[in-house]
């Protein structure tokens, strides 16, 4: 039997960063002052979710209940391993990503940095939010905050592009989760009584057909669309038009992990695993991730603007999460569960690595690296960690999370999974060898550069990119949360 505890903490972890708000904006003259807020909040933030970690740790479940407005309706928090996981993750990526910030904004001389840094830290509670939610509709409020409260990054620059990008970015998403998510949380209160997650799932007792549920899965899917599986994935190109920390906030930490966050819970807690396993509900969701995975390589392998080529890469590596979790084996979920850590450390790395080469060099293509690795050999050398564990080689921690969905292909019995997975591996070479080679084999231009970015921006790209192969070696922190959230057979929850 689980102990559940009744804790404040989430709440906690979850204001810390909205109250930080307040003094952000009141030193908007004075940016030590400012920054010093964010970072403070930031330490704050991590601290606190470390402590519910090693609670939740020992086997505990958190609540605490905000308000219920019906049975089985209610805005409540619940920290279980798998939220823990999630915030851990992202709470400890935002105290580097603020770091980075601080040298990006002020070397890049970027106007409205209050404006920043305020919306940056409300993003930051709206993901915490998400992680440690209770049920279903507690999660879709933090969604649609996480939406509202990104726009403005996205559109930070203010220019034309830059508004047309970030009008795509929230008509994409908000158009998603009003036409699929919704309905489909509306039908699961009705059919169920409850929207509470639970390990056993909330359709033990469901009597229908397979056609209504396997239409109600994808519609939480499309609705996630933060998860960007194909079609639903043009938001994410367009929001490239945001300075590199924000891309780096929604391609790491906060969007598009929320949107496979989401993806996963629905599958784990909302449907159940034997359910899904027992009727083969989730086989088209398998077949659309591997289609995604395999399309957002091709067409990354065509992009020559670094910050595109990496957004599509990021719309093939998360389709790796959503095609674990559909094929139900113990070890493929674990895989899941893993690529989030793995491909949250890797990512960030490269586009911290991508905001270095522009504030550095004003460099924005891949046909222009040729010989920076001369020049920027810290940078490179993060890249390269990066890029290898993209594309699933150790030692580096993308090969432990490819590894267990893997396996779990082999364990479902679906083996042509394996050649998804060597395909995209072939895929990922095809687009980030090149940069390899120009950078470090071909001669520099005349104009090139002779220094590195910032500190600010250097020191918390090589931590990522040295984190990244810490995960191979010493994964246990990770790798036991995610073994304790496969619970495929109940447990109490």
């Amino acid at each position: 039997m689980i102990d559940k505890v009744s804790s404040s903490l989430p709440v906690y972890a979850v204001l810390v960063s909205l109250i930080a708000i307040i003094p952000i904006v009141l030193n908007d003259k004075r940016p030590n002052l400012r920054e010093f807020f964010s970072i403070l909040a930031a330490v704050i933030k991590f601290l606190i979710i470390v402590n519910i970690y090693f609670l939740v740790k020992d086997g505990k479940i958190i609540e605490y209940q905000l308000v219920e407005f019906f049975p089985g309706l209610s805005i409540k928090f619940k920290v279980d391993t798998l939220g823990i996981f999630f915030a851990l993750m992202a709470s400890f990526l935002w105290i580097l990503t603020t770091f980075y910030s601080i040298g990006y904004m002020r070397d890049g001389g970027e106007k409205n940095q209050t404006r920043f840094y305020a919306f940056f830290a409300l993003s930051m509670s709206a993901t915490v939010g998400a992680a440690f939610s209770g049920n279903l509709l507690t999660l879709y409020i933090f969604y649609e905050i996480i939406t509202f409260s990104t726009y403005p990054l996205v559109a930070h620059k203010q220019t034309k592009e830059a508004i047309e990008g970030a009008h795509r970015y929230l008509a994409y998403l908000l158009i998603t989760s009003v036409l699929f998510f919704m309905p489909a949380m509306i039908y699961v209160y009705l059919k169920t009584g409850s929207l509470e997650f639970s390990s056993l799932g909330l359709f033990t007792n469901y009597i229908g057909g397979k056609l209504v549920i396997t239409s109600v899965l994808l519609m939480f899917v499309f609705g996630s669309a933060k998860a960007a599986v194909m079609p639903f994935h043009l938001w994410l190109p367009s929001a490239m038009v945001a300075p590199t920390p924000v891309s780096a906030l929604l391609h790491a930490v906060a969007v598009v992990k929320t949107g496979v966050f989401v993806v996963i819970r629905v599958f784990l807690h909302i449907f159940g695993v034997d359910f899904l396993k027992n009727f083969s509900y989730s086989e088209v969701v398998s077949i659309l991730a591997a289609f995604t995975i395999i399309v957002a390589s091709m067409v990354a392998l065509r992009q020559d603007n670094i910050k595109s080529r990496l957004a599509y890469s990021t719309i093939s590596q998360l389709s790796y999460i959503v095609l674990a979790v559909s094929l139900l084996s113990d070890k493929a979920v674990i895989g899941s569960i893993m690529h989030i850590v793995a491909h949250g450390f890797a990512k960030i790395t490269l586009f911290f690595w991508a905001g270095a080469i522009y504030v550095a060099s004003h460099k924005t293509k891949v046909s222009e690296l040729n010989g920076i690795a001369k020049s920027m050999p810290l940078t490179m050398f993060a890249f390269t960690i990066g890029a290898i564990s993209m594309i699933g080689f150790p030692p580096m921690g993308g090969f432990v999370s490819k590894w267990y969905i893997a396996n779990g292909g082999v364990e479902s019995g679906n083996l042509w999974i394996l050649i998804v997975l060597l395909v995209s591996a072939l895929l990922n070479a095809g687009y980030f060898v090149p940069i390899f080679i120009r950078a470090y084999f071909n001669k520099a231009e005349e104009d090139g550069h002779n220094e590195e970015a910032s500190p600010f921006m250097v020191v918390p790209m090589l931590l990522t990119a040295i984190l990244t192969i810490v995960l191979f070696f010493y994964p246990d922190i990770f790798l036991q949360l995610a073994v304790n959230t496969v619970d495929l057979h109940g447990g109490g929850r």
